[in-house]
């Protein structure tokens, strides 16, 4: 396609044309349309987008000019900005070239005239007010009203001593040589230099007012000068704004299709830069993705204003569209009632003073050959891993802390609307891996029938219990009921794959929500956890994958996507997005937030598609939404919290010792209590026993089991094999892992085999390795959990089969095993 011939510049003429502009190593050199006026040179990708959207602009009055070769030179203005450039031919780029120096030397003349050489002091800038120009010309008229009195007065002096001398040159000519000549000769003489004397007054007074009149007339015809051209540039930036708004207002009231880079501009751009260009151009031009990148599926818009127009409240026009009774409340009502430091929901028992900090963590060093030099002639099975790679929690607790956030699910039993209801229990899936940021310690493996309660009826209203309910593979069950209507339950077990940097963590089983007044059943799943540098480097955690969150009494769903990160990603890091919709797939809310800081949701009051293509080819879906509002926000971690293993206000808390819970307890784990002492020395040693503990009482249990099936002869023998097998070839109690390992969830990360353990532990039986089935007959039975076929899912799974707070309340734990 050709171009029309740009004309040869001149002075001040407004020069454009194309060029090829540099913009990354993966795109190299585009081709985009510059413009360079009032000494500054900006550029657009198409002569189109001059009216409403200009990419780029850089100042020349400041800027170097550098030829690199034949059709090739720079622009900078000192780092900040640097634009690569290339002409289509050298006769192109002599003419750009000649345009730039004149539009250069003119910018900066422009700028030293604006210092006036024999004034100190400088013009006002075009940003300051109004006042204190004023200021300085109502001073400068004072000084030239003085001058003027001055001038009057040397005029009137002027005047009367050239009268004067008049008269004696006339009384001279009328005298007689005599005695009287050389009286009136002295009089002359003295009355002429009178006016000598004020003549030069006068003319010195003359110079000043001169000066002073065209220094200060320089300077009022510069900054005028500076003011129409502002006003100037203040015009076209309206005329442009107001033709952005007119463009957006037609795209918004036809198709609705909007550009990437308006879908959503509260997103932070977060590309590359690369080494040639500026950051402005890689804003707009990087768009590369890596293999595991998703493209966002759907584009919000703000929808029409007369939505807003139905009530003072965006979530109150919610109730009236979902045609609910007058008795509905809204969520922002619901979260008012059903907030836990209300008046109606305190009661006059007291509560306990919770703790707020513990030990702070010991900077022991951890020396690897240290570790492998104490395994020297041990057996395998006998070497644990060290505590070092621990934080003072078991894995029971860590579950727990789903709980941290309780007050989504006393707001969502509030709810009248079952799709209401569902942004609460989504935003609770998500606050559920905000704790995960920073903790890369890794919890301790729950012994066989240990045992973690969590009362907080006084305090919040509910209380939990977990349970290690297997070992082979290793599985907890948990189970919380609320006096606010709510119940959940889970059981989480784990597979993993190791990829040589990283390990990925992959939960199995699925977790229910329950509520009491609606009976709406809630499931869902966890996603992958992804633990980054396991060799090399500085851990951290990512959460990605897709969660499904099923109303099944409704149909309601709410999609939920954790978006990997990606370094080459312009969205914000640990994005979650979501849409809620109903049983026949139309969509009512729009979720969006990070999964380790917020969430917030959108009333959708219109959706079309014609969005631009995602990844499949598919159009994406557009969404026009009313004003976001916040569902749920992390709260700080409490001070300190960098020396206490990065626990939040309840962590801290789930270690610290209280009367009447069972022997089992994870509270009542000596080698954990230890830890959190900081006598790791002391824990090492505590934590060796209990997994030698733990051995023996497993392999007795076998052998018993082995008996009850086979009680002959051979079937002794044949047990004694199996045992034997077993002994030596058990991974997970080798140096990798031991019998206790410290099983794992999506919320926690094994640090126990980083920084020189053995990769192949991982594909082992355990907590990071896919869950093997055991070859071994074990007749053990949790004490509070029953495996049962849930009705709703159809998976097994252990259900509270209730006992333990009726225990607790008779104290009696005669029951409970002798685990610690």
């Amino acid at each position: 396609m050709s171009e029309p011939k740009a004309p040869t510049p001149a002075p001040g003429d407004t020069y454009k044309g194309w060029l090829f502009k540099w913009t990354n190593y993966i795109k190299g050199y585009q081709r985009r349309w510059f413009v360079l006026s009032n000494g500054l040179l900006s550029y657009y990708r198409t002569q189109a987008e001059m009216g409403h959207t200009c990419r780029g602009t850089i100042n020349l009055a400041t800027a170097n000019i550098a030829v690199e070769d034949s059709c090739n030179f720079v622009i900078s203005n000192g780092g900040t900005q640097t634009y690569h450039l290339k002409a289509s031919s050298e006769v192109e780029r002599q003419r750009w070239i000649t345009a730039l120096e004149l539009a250069k030397a003119k910018a900066f003349r422009m700028q030293a005239e604006s210092d006036d050489s024999g004034d100190d002091s400088t013009p006002p800038a075009a940003g300051q007010g109004a006042g204190s120009r004023n200021s300085e010309v109502q001073s400068t008229l004072r000084t030239l009203g003085s001058k003027v009195e001055d001038l009057s007065t040397c005029n009137d002096l002027i005047a009367k001593h050239g009268s004067a001398l008049q008269r004696s040159l006339s009384e001279l000519e009328g005298v007689r040589l005599g005695g009287e000549t050389s009286e009136k000769i002295r009089q002359v003489t003295e009355r002429a230099t009178l006016f000598r004397i004020t003549s030069n007054a006068m003319i010195n007074a003359c110079r000043d007012f001169l000066a002073l009149a065209q220094t200060h007339s320089k300077r009022w015809q510069k900054a005028l000068q500076a003011e129409r051209e502002q006003r100037v540039r203040l015009e076209e930036t309206l005329e442009q704004l107001a033709k952005q708004h007119n463009h957006l207002e037609r795209a918004f009231r036809g198709a609705t299709v909007l550009p990437a880079s308006q879908s959503n501009p509260a997103i932070d751009s977060k590309g590359p830069v690369s080494g040639k260009g500026d950051a402005s151009d890689e804003d707009e031009e990087n768009e590369f993705f890596d293999a595991c990148e998703d493209v966002q599926e759907f584009i919000t818009v703000p929808a029409d204003p007369k939505y807003h127009r139905r009530s003072g409240s965006n979530v109150s026009g919610i109730s009236s569209e979902l045609g609910m009774d007058d008795g509905t409340t809204s969520l922002d009502e619901q979260s008012l009632a059903s907030n836990p430091e209300s008046p109606q929901s305190q009661e006059l028992v007291p509560v306990r003073k919770r703790r707020t900090r513990i030990p702070d963590k010991p900077n022991y060093s951890l020396n690897l050959w240290s570790i492998m030099k104490n395994c020297i002639g041990k057996e395998l099975s006998k070497i644990p891993m060290p505590v070092n790679f621990n934080e003072p929690l078991s894995m029971l607790q860590r579950l727990s802390e789903d709980l941290e956030y309780y007050e989504l699910l006393d707001r969502a039993a509030k709810c009248q609307s079952s799709l209401e209801q569902m942004c609460y229990v989504a935003a609770f899936t998500v606050s559920s891996y905000s704790t995960t940021v920073h903790r890369t310690g890794k919890p301790f493996n729950p012994l066989l029938g240990e045992t973690f309660e969590l009362d907080r009826v006084q305090e919040s209203g509910y209380r939990s219990l977990c349970e290690q309910v297997s070992h082979h593979p290793p599985a907890a069950a948990h189970h919380a009921i609320s006096e606010r209507g709510w119940t959940l339950r889970q059981e989480i077990a784990l597979a993993s794959k190791f990829r040589g940097k990283y390990l990925s963590i992959m939960p199995l089983g699925s977790i229910h929500c329950i509520f009491e007044k609606s009976t709406n059943h809630y499931t869902w799943k966890k996603v992958t956890t992804t633990v980054h540098n396991i060799i090399v480097g500085k851990l951290w955690i990512d959460q990605s994958g897709e969660i499904d969150v099923v109303n099944h009494k409704t149909g309601d769903r709410c999609h939920l996507k954790f978006a990997p990160y990606s370094y080459f990603s312009r969205d914000v890091a640990r994005k979650v997005t979501g849409v809620v919709t109903d049983k026949d797939g139309k969509a009512h809310y729009v979720l969006s937030g990070t999964w380790d800081e917020k969430m917030e949701y959108s009333r959708v009051m219109q959706s079309s598609r014609g969005g631009e293509n995602g990844a499949d080819g598919r159009q994406k879906t557009v969404y026009q939404t009313l004003k976001a509002k916040e569902l749920w926000r992390k709260t700080p971690l409490p001070e300190g919290a960098e020396n206490m293993y990065y626990f939040s206000t309840l962590a801290l808390t789930l270690n610290e010792l209280e009367e009447g819970v069972a022997p089992t307890d994870s509270r009542r784990r000596p080698d954990q209590r230890l830890m959190e002492q900081g006598r790791w020395e002391e824990a090492n040693a505590e934590k060796q026993r209990l997994e030698e503990k733990q051995r023996t009482v497993r392999r007795e249990r076998e052998r018993e089991a082995n008996r009850a099936a086979s009680p002959s002869e051979e079937g002794k023998e044949s047990a004694d094999r199996a045992e034997e097998v077993e002994i030596a070839s058990e991974p997970s109690e080798t140096t990798y892992k031991t019998d206790t390992d410290e099983t794992s969830s999506d919320l926690s990360l094994s640090t126990e085999t980083l920084h020189g353990s053995h990769p192949p532990a991982y594909s082992m039986e355990g907590p990071y390795g896919a869950p093997v089935k055991s070859g071994h007959q074990d007749n053990y039975k949790s004490m509070w959990f029953e495996q049962l076929v849930d009705p709703v899912t159809g998976e097994p799974t252990h259900i509270y089969k209730g006992g333990y707070w009726e225990a607790k309340e008779q104290g009696n734990w005669d029951s409970c095993p002798d685990i610690f």
